[in-house]
């Protein structure tokens, strides 16, 4: 997800970087075909770009900026494939340019392969040792390997070469969380947060740390504010509202889960939140109907059936009870020990 969705504004980092320098390109003609490909690469024309930085390329093959140009235009076109295949040559032709290897290793980790990836990206972090850029890609791929110890040292290293950026320290702090060092996640979320009181999920990750420290007065307070600046993220809502939840405000959560639910109705978690709350409120038809929604967004959970076996248990219906109790002990045998508490949900 983070890759994803850090990728639009990569390019725009490595387009900057790539652009200078197109005096090395000796024709008029290819000077002028250079200016063209990069206003309309500028202009969201990759494919126009493309044809263009070819042809530089063709005219002079030691024109490394359009290579690199030309690799971020397939990007752009989703032509993966053609992407790598250029930037392996530019790496083959320039072995020892820390640019051209951070850019082959980041076509590598756009296109799914992690280990080749690593490989570029600590090339280029050693090639350029006063550069930020490479370092953090390379602690995005192992972010999206769950490798969170090699994740946090690349961050680490971000940090002392550009420590006014905030967002290394939301991802080693996501490096810590997920590695069971909550308090060290919260104390880069501060940090964070410090440099900039208002970037995005900023608080929503300061306060998913202080709900699984069960700090749930802290937690609420936090996603309050990242819904105060940046609202309509169902998980925001669904955190939100599970915090309530747990914090004995069912009446609360409520309004927050149905906010989570119209934001995003396939948000499964919300709905076994919001068929809890029903029940703790005690509209149970109400939350048997919430519940098998949920069991129907997602027949693997046991969670809704352990709740339902409770509702159905309150209406006296033990039929249905024993039966949806039936269901939750298959499924979490078939789950296995990767499960979790079904009756707060995860």
């Amino acid at each position: 997800m983070i890759a994803r969705l850090l990728f639009a504004p990569m390019l725009v980092v490595l387009a900057a970087s790539f652009f200078p320098a197109w005096a090395q390109v000796p024709s008029a003609a290819a000077e002028l075909a250079l200016r063209e490909a990069q206003q309309a690469m500028e202009r969201g024309d990759f494919a126009a770009a493309a044809r263009g930085f070819e042809e530089v390329r063709r005219a002079n093959p030691e024109a490394k900026e359009a290579w690199r140009s030309l690799v971020l235009c397939y990007l752009r076109l989703g032509d993966r494939p053609r992407a790598l295949d250029v930037a392996r040559a530019a790496a083959a032709r320039w072995p020892e340019d820390g640019e051209t290897r951070h850019l082959l290793g980041f076509v590598y980790f756009q296109s799914g392969q992690a280990e080749p990836a690593i490989q570029e990206l600590s090339r280029a972090a050693k090639l350029l040792p006063n550069r930020h850029e490479p370092r953090m890609d390379l602690a995005l791929v192992y972010l999206s390997m769950k490798q969170y110890g090699p994740a946090a040292d690349a961050l680490e290293a971000v940090i002392r070469l550009k420590p006014e950026l905030p967002l290394p320290h939301i991802l080693l702090g996501r490096a810590y969380q997920n590695s069971n060092r909550t308090l060290l996640a919260v104390r880069e979320f501060q940090k964070a947060l410090a440099l900039d009181a208002k970037i995005p999920l900023g608080h929503y990750h300061l306060g998913y740390a202080y709900e699984s420290l069960g700090r749930n007065a802290e937690a609420i307070a936090e996603f309050r504010k990242e819904l105060a600046q940046h609202e309509g993220n169902s998980e925001v809502y669904y955190r939100l509202g599970r915090a309530l939840l747990d914090s004995g405000q069912a009446k609360e959560a409520l309004a927050e889960l149905r906010h989570a639910l119209r934001a995003e109705p396939n948000n499964a978690d919300a709905q076994i939140a919001l068929g809890n709350a029903l029940l703790d409120l005690g509209q149970t038809p109400e939350s048997i109907e919430a519940l098998r929604r949920a069991a129907a967004l997602n027949p693997e959970d046991p969670r809704p059936y352990f709740l339902l076996a409770r509702a159905y248990g309150k209406l006296q219906k033990r039929e249905e009870a024993a039966k949806a109790l039936q269901q939750f002990a298959e499924l979490k045998k078939r789950q296995g020990a990767t499960g979790g508490m079904a009756y707060r949900p995860n």
